[in-house]
């Protein structure tokens, strides 16, 4: 008599939570601390059931005094939000976040007050939500104004974008703008100076003048700025190579290129 073939009953997947409706997502101990310090605590707080819980006694403490909605979840759960990325057991989820348009940013110039003169990044082609967040968080460190994209050939404020900047997504406005090219001619009218970065450019980025009004031009990694982009600059630097890579990832280009602009200023301030 044959035995009974074995039957295997394949298990039904265990079905996550929902995240809530209307709510972004962001999730790192850094972002979402962020969120409480700057007074824009998130709506719901996702906790890791466990460990993490103790971990994050002080997130937990600023959640309940600021009448967060308090979850703790299994590890799954966090997992599947966060795409696997690291979420150190805690996410936050908030309102999206929005880029401003051409309108605020040139009522912003018209009625710039400050002592300094604004100091803009653009950013042009950079696609990855990590170098936009990590231009983004460099931007903040070195007290960059604002920070012009184009809409067609940029990376959106995403949750990625949130967790790289560490809260500077959320400090440093960004402003999407239709036609890149025909905004730096208007900025010009608008008095500022504009530093393109290209490798073959002959003046060297300590070259370029940072204590005017200026906007500093950084192009996606590989391409660099289009065409359009480069003839609307008013000139072009290069950072000094030294080794045998011709390049740099953008964000670290980025970074040394604004802490020049910082390290300018503080010398005007001194002087």
């Amino acid at each position: 008599m044959s035995r009974p073939a074995n039957r295997r009953t394949s298990a039904k997947p265990r079905e996550l939570p929902r995240m809530p409706d209307g709510l972004e997502p962001v999730y790192g101990v850094h972002a979402v601390r962020a969120l409480f310090e700057r007074g824009q605590p998130p709506k719901v707080l996702w906790i890791q059931q466990g460990h993490a819980e103790q971990r994050l006694e002080t997130l937990l403490q600023q959640a309940h005094a600021a009448g967060c909605e308090l979850r703790r979840m299994a590890r799954e759960a966090l997992d599947g939000v966060s795409h696997q990325a690291s979420h150190q057991g805690v996410i936050g989820f908030c309102e999206p976040l929005i880029a401003e348009n051409e309108t605020t940013l040139w009522w912003r110039l018209e009625q710039w007050q400050a002592s300094r003169p604004p100091l803009l990044l653009i950013l042009d082609g950079v696609t990855d939500p990590h170098n936009l967040g990590a231009c983004l968080r460099s931007a903040d460190a070195a007290g960059v104004n604002g920070v012009i994209v184009p809409k067609d050939k940029s990376a959106p404020l995403n949750a990625t974008v949130r967790k790289v900047a560490c809260g500077a997504a959320e400090l440093v406005p960004v402003f999407q703008v239709t036609n890149l090219a025909r905004c730096m001619e208007k900025l010009k009218q608008h008095g500022i100076w504009i530093t393109g970065t290209a490798g073959e450019a002959d003046s060297l980025l300590y070259d370029a003048d940072f204590t005017v009004p200026c906007a500093l031009v950084m192009g996606a990694e590989g391409k660099g700025m289009r065409r359009l982009t480069r003839e609307a600059c008013d000139g072009l630097v290069k950072l000094p190579m030294q080794g045998g890579v011709s390049s740099l990832n953008v964000s670290v280009a980025t970074g040394i290129c604004l802490f020049e602009a910082v390290r300018q200023r503080a010398g005007v301030v001194a002087g």
